[in-house]
């Protein structure tokens, strides 16, 4: 048994066995990721300025995302895919409403009725889905944070695109966890060596005093 080290810290460890899976509804107040294609001379001003609410579609105004990275690849429509890119999407569901058939009564209102996201699950009895494939309409863009650029056939492209990514992680993001932080995260000192600490890191050692270790924990 070892002797002489006490707990101050942690790990992060996902759970891969809770992770979602496409047909299952996405639960309110989550984070999950999510993918938004769009063209390449879009890119750029996306990652700097945000995503912009788009003035209608099925779900009425909104940004449109899937948990369905083929469906993302499909967009821009009519685009060679030289021209496209794929986001990587980190995304803030808040409250969350389901859209399964054509004519549902909240189709394109479901926002003025107090949700923050509109969902069709796939394989819904929406005509204009041919795919089948899930789709994700959010209200506010500032809910939504590029993270990684998923797919993107230029190489050269794909790199200059990720060092904007990281760079403005690094300037906007939280300092700690270097995640979106607009709603402000609680940070507070370690109880053992004193040091800023954020919830949402995905690790703590403590650099002085009694403890050096840490343990896991789960996360979704």
């Amino acid at each position: 048994m070892e002797r002489g080290v006490s707990f101050c810290g942690w790990k992060a460890v996902k759970d891969r066995s809770k992770s979602l899976s496409e047909n299952q509804e996405p639960k309110s107040g989550r984070v999950y990721t999510m993918f938004h294609g769009t063209h390449l001379t879009n890119a750029k001003t996306i990652i700097d300025k945000g995503f912009e609410r788009s003035k209608d579609g099925m779900l009425g105004p909104g940004v449109y995302v899937s948990r369905n990275i083929e469906k993302a690849k499909c967009y821009p429509l009519n685009t060679d895919k030289k021209d496209k890119v794929v986001f990587k999407l980190r995304v803030r569901v808040g409250k969350v409403k389901q859209i399964d058939g054509d004519n549902h009564p909240l189709q394109k209102s479901w926002h003025s009725n107090g949700y923050d996201c509109a969902w069709v699950p796939p394989n819904s009895n929406i005509s204009t889905i041919k795919s089948g494939r899930e789709e994700d309409c959010v209200w506010d863009p500032k809910r939504i944070s590029v993270v990684d650029v998923a797919c993107c056939v230029d190489d050269v492209k794909r790199r200059e695109l990720r060092r904007m990514i990281r760079k403005k992680t690094k300037t906007e993001g939280c300092d700690l966890c270097h995640l979106d932080a607009s709603d402000g995260h609680d940070v507070q000192p370690c109880w053992e060596c004193q040091e800023d600490i954020c919830p949402f890191q995905e690790k703590h050692v403590c650099k002085g005093g009694k403890g050096r270790r840490f343990r896991e924990r789960d996360t979704m």
